[in-house]
This record gives structure tokens, sequence and C-alpha cells, in this order.
């Protein structure tokens, strides 16, 4: 069974970029090459990989993906520092929309 992987990169202007791959080291290379052009790193190069985790899906590092997408800044620097104390206050913080 081939990992899929949840990163996390460090922009040069300091914003965080969350993705998710089959192979890092291409990737990682297709982000430092501005490979896609459009992409969201593409106008923020050097990047920095500062958080990877492996997944046994593709399908479960997607939905990692777009979760971590959602969380504030402080609550992806608290998993990046592996701060999961920390990590847990802030998810209890969560405002909850009325619907």
């Amino acid at each position: 069974m081939q990992d899929f992987y949840i990163y996390i990169l460090l922009c040069s202007d300091g914003s965080y970029y969350t993705g998710h791959t089959d192979d890092m080291e291409s990737r990682m290379s297709a982000h430092q090459q501005r490979f896609f052009p459009h992409c969201y790193t593409a106008k923020r190069l050097p990047v920095q990989l500062v958080f990877v985790q492996a997944t046994s899906s593709r399908a479960e590092a997607l939905i990692a993906e777009r979760q971590i997408k959602g969380w504030t800044r402080r609550k992806k620097k608290a998993l990046i520092d592996g701060d999961f104390e920390l990590l847990k206050k802030l998810a209890k913080k969560t405002n909850f929309r009325k619907r």
C-alpha cells in the first residue's frame, strides 16, 4: 500500500500552504521550480517544508488537507510545533456558526 502525505509549507511571505501528495520529493521540487505557475506558492518562493505526516490513503490525506486549510494560523502553528495541548485548547475555542 502506498503512503500519501499531508504537508504544510512556510512561504516567503510568512503564510502557510497546505497540500497533499503521494511523492513529497517530487512535490517539493514542483513547488520550488514553479511547475504550477498559478499555484499559491509560485509567487511566494522560496518555501520551506515545516510539517509532513503520512496517511494510509489519498482520501484520508485530502480530508486532513481540507480540515487544516480551515484552521486558524495559530492552530496550524500548534500542529507544526507538535503542541497538542494547545491544539486541543484551540479546538475547544472554535466558534460555532448559527445555522
